[in-house]
This record gives C-alpha cells, structure tokens and sequence, in this order.
C-alpha cells in the first residue's frame, strides 16, 4: 500500500514537472552588472530549473530604451510569467501595464512601482534595515566622540525609486534620534566609481566636520575609500554601505568599513519563482512580501557569515 502511494506522488511530480516545462518565464532587471542584481538573478534561475520551467533573464544595462526592447523580446517568446526589477518605479508602471494588456502575471522584485498593477511586490524592508544601519553608525560615532560636532553624508541611490527613499527615511530617523546630522546628499546617476569618487570629494571638500559617508549601494565602494585616502583622512572618515560585496566580509571584521545593511537578493530571486509557481497551481500569493535586512558590524558578523553567504552573496556551501 504504501509503495503504491509512493508510485502516485512520483508520478504526480514528473507530471507536474513536465507541466511546467511548457511554461516560459522571464527576468528583465535593470542592470546586471552590479552584483546585487546578479546574484537575484542567479536565485531567480536556479529556481525556475528546480521547478521545471524556461527562463531568459533580460539585462536593460540602465537605458529605459533595452527594458522596453526587452519587454518586447519576452512577450515575442509567449512568456506565462514575468519578473521585473525595473530601472525605477515609473518604468515599472509602464512594464506592468504592457503585461496586464498581454495577461501575463507579474512579480515586481524590489525596486518599487508607481503602479500595484502587480500580482506580488517582493522588496527588502529597506527602512527598517536602513534605520538599523544608522544606530550602528551612531553607535560607532559615539564611541570615537564624533557624534558631537560630526556630520555624515550620504551617496544616494536616485530618490524617485521607492527603495531610495525608504532607505534615506530609515537612515536619517536613526541620526536624529541621537542628534547626528547629515550635511549633505548627492544622487548616484550613473554608478560609475568616477561618479562615487567625485560625490565623495564634494562631501570631504564642503563639509570640515564630515565624520563619515554613507553610499547607499555596494559595488563602488572604491571610489568613496579612494576619496577619502587622497583627503588624507582615513583616521577621520568612516565608511558605511548598503548590500554588501564578498570582500565586505574581511573589510567589517578589520575595521575597514564600519557595516553594511545587507538585503539577501538570492532568496528574493527565489521567491519571486516561488509565487509565480503558486499562482500557477492556483495557491494563495500575498500582494506584498517584505524580507528582511542584516544590519551588520563586526559585533554579529561571526554569527551572521552562513546566512550572508548563501542569501546575501548566493554563495553555497559547495562553491567557493
């Protein structure tokens, strides 16, 4: 009886397999270049091919031009299900409103939209985790002193995306509970580390009691370190980041880099299949899915490395 049982749910999976091996997904994300997205992009993959179904991952490299070619280079393919992570919130809405003409389910995965023309938004809780971040700052400053007269400022990711604002909100409420200023704000345009740089020199050179910088990104921390060393103030100015790089790890443990507020883009990746593949066996899908952030320093990052490596970084215990 219980062999039968077990010959019923076999070929009640390959059956589901073979389903879902007729279903096309696709990724279209803003710009694979910066590791965050890659490693969404990786989960994203790994677990659609668990699932069975085809996925073409679309990169727009930043130019709202290539996300509407590649909206149109998905829909050529007949895709049954999208995800997105748009260049912004307003391009997400003009993304969703060509799915929902087409009926084609879609997961905005962080970001934000404009528009809750969406099956499921799934983001990081970019407030919660950005105010976390600022009390390890204000923490840190306060043991040095700095928080007295010491000023931070901020490299922002662009504020018309709703993850950018969330993550300014959370940072400032965290300084002002402790009297910390901010002195000034640039906006990332480009993301280049020229552009780090610059915006890094301008907030050295404009502001004498600058204590430290926070860039609200990860991959282009060199040009703010770069910056701050040609200052000659490397006793004088930290550095605080957002997502985090696998050098990240070695840089929090030695004092490099104050922390990091590490979203865990892998298993918003993950999710993202995950809903879809409930939609499509007609489970319930929740609208909005907030994950969490690690707020980390080198008071928890001993205790916090397994999970940042798999969920932050999409590293598994095989791979190096």
């Amino acid at each position: 009886m219980k062999f039968s049982k077990i010959i019923i749910l076999f070929l009640l999976l390959l059956s589901s397999l073979f389903a879902n091996q007729h279903k096309k997904l696709a990724y279209i994300v803003s710009d694979t270049t910066i590791p965050f997205w890659k490693i969404m992009s990786k989960g994203i993959k790994e677990k659609a091919v668990e699932f069975g179904y085809e996925i073409d991952i679309y990169n727009s490299n930043n130019l709202k031009k290539n996300e509407l070619e590649n909206m149109a280079l998905a829909l050529d393919k007949k895709i049954d299900g999208l995800i997105i992570s748009p260049i912004n919130s307003s391009t997400a809405s003009t993304l969703l409103e060509i799915a929902n003409m087409n009926k084609i389910p879609t997961i905005v995965a962080d970001i934000g939209s404009d528009s809750q023309n969406y099956l499921s938004f799934i983001s990081s809780d970019n407030k919660k985790g950005a105010y976390e971040l600022g009390k390890i700052l204000s923490k840190y400053m306060k043991s040095l002193s700095w928080n007295k007269e010491g000023t931070v400022g901020i490299i922002a990711i662009p504020q018309k995306r709703l993850n950018g604002k969330d993550r300014t909100i959370g940072f400032i409420q965290a300084l002002e509970e402790d009297n910390i200023k901010v002195s000034g704000m640039y906006q990332q345009v480009d993301f280049s580390y020229e552009e780090t740089y610059n915006y890094s020199k301008k907030l050295i050179d404009e502001n004498k009691n600058l204590r430290a910088i926070w860039l609200q990104g990860s991959d282009k921390y060199k040009g703010a370190l770069d910056a701050i060393k040609k200052a000659n103030k490397q006793n004088e100015i930290a550095l605080i980041c957002f997502d985090a790089e696998p050098e990240f790890l070695e840089m929090i443990q030695n004092g490099n880099l104050v922390g990091s507020a590490m979203q865990q883009p892998y298993i918003i990746g993950q999710e993202a299949v995950v809903t879809l593949n409930n939609f499509f066996n007609n489970k319930y899908v929740e609208k909005e899915q907030k994950m969490g952030i690690l707020a980390i320093s080198k008071d928890n990052i001993d205790d916090k490395l397994k999970i940042i490596k798999l969920n932050v970084l999409g590293i598994k215990p095989d791979e190096k």
